[in-house]
């Protein structure tokens, strides 16, 4: 959950909820301010090598700020990675031999420890602007279905990797997403009572209440690890399933990379 900022590009917007996804909002108003001292990704989590696959032009230069190898999505290696549906299981191939998988066997080496791929509604696909990802939902489901396909549970791949899949609501206020809230009607309390009640974990940064905390329409996550993170009831990629049935209920955006490092063996317990 992460509060969205009055008078933002959607360019701007998709930058700053990537640095609270990497924890890097210093880093990120750092830039803004073109200081020159930002700790890179692998400097932050044991050495952790990381790349990033996108078209936006910010989101390139955020990521090689960070540390991040960067590949546009139409020039990986030389080949045409492209966001057609027809390229999905090309793409899949790709990822996972970035990630040192290969014809269903773990490879000794690997050039990544952690893959992030970028995929945003509208972006143009190539430079002459011809094509844009007009059905960015159903690529995501493609690519998705495509690599879990391949790591069965019980396979080789299948025990050892970790996917995540992040989508974001993007610009929506606060009166606009009401339907979007992840309280409930027991949290809506007499103000002059709320200090009566604990508050929650994801509220609080060290001993201090969070001031970034949003309530309505929150990022959606969903994690999938065989054998290693927790299952829940849910069954379909949308807000009121994630509600009614989801098991891993809610953390702050900037907690995902310790997360996920953590699974990866390259930080500590991360915590609440």
């Amino acid at each position: 959950m992460l509060l969205s900022q009055i008078a933002e590009s959607e360019d701007e917007r998709i930058v700053r909820e990537f640095a609270y996804l990497l924890d890097a909002c210093e880093a990120y108003q750092n830039v803004s301010s073109q200081s020159t001292s930002i700790q890179t990704i692998s400097e932050r989590f044991m050495g952790m090598k990381a790349a990033i696959i996108t078209n936006n032009p910010g989101l390139k230069s955020f990521g090689g700020k960070l540390g991040l190898t960067v590949f546009p999505f139409n020039d990986l290696k030389g080949n045409e990675f492209s966001l057609s549906g027809s390229s999905t299981e090309f793409v899949t191939f790709e990822l996972l031999k970035m990630l040192g998988f290969q014809e269903g066997k773990t490879l000794e080496t690997s050039q990544f420890d952690l893959v992030f791929v970028h995929v945003g509604a509208g972006e143009r696909v190539n430079a002459e602007g011809q094509k844009t990802i007009a059905n960015d939902v159903e690529y995501i489901d493609a690519l998705v279905d495509g690599i879990m396909r391949i790591a069965q549970p019980g396979s080789e791949i299948g025990s050892r990797l970790h996917l995540s899949l992040v989508m974001s609501y993007g610009y929506v206020t606060e009166g606009d997403g009401r339907d979007l809230s992840i309280l409930t009607s027991e949290d809506e309390m007499d103000p002059a009572l709320s200090k009566l009640f604990p508050l929650q974990s994801y509220t609080m940064k060290g001993e201090k209440p969070r001031n970034d905390v949003r309530y309505h329409c929150p990022m959606l996550i969903s994690q999938w690890q065989y054998a290693v993170t927790r299952v829940d009831m849910a069954e379909t990629f949308s807000f009121k399933d994630f509600k009614e049935h989801g098991g891993n209920l809610v953390i702050p955006a900037d907690r995902f990379l310790h997360e996920v490092a953590f699974k990866l063996w390259k930080a500590p317990k991360y915590g609440a």
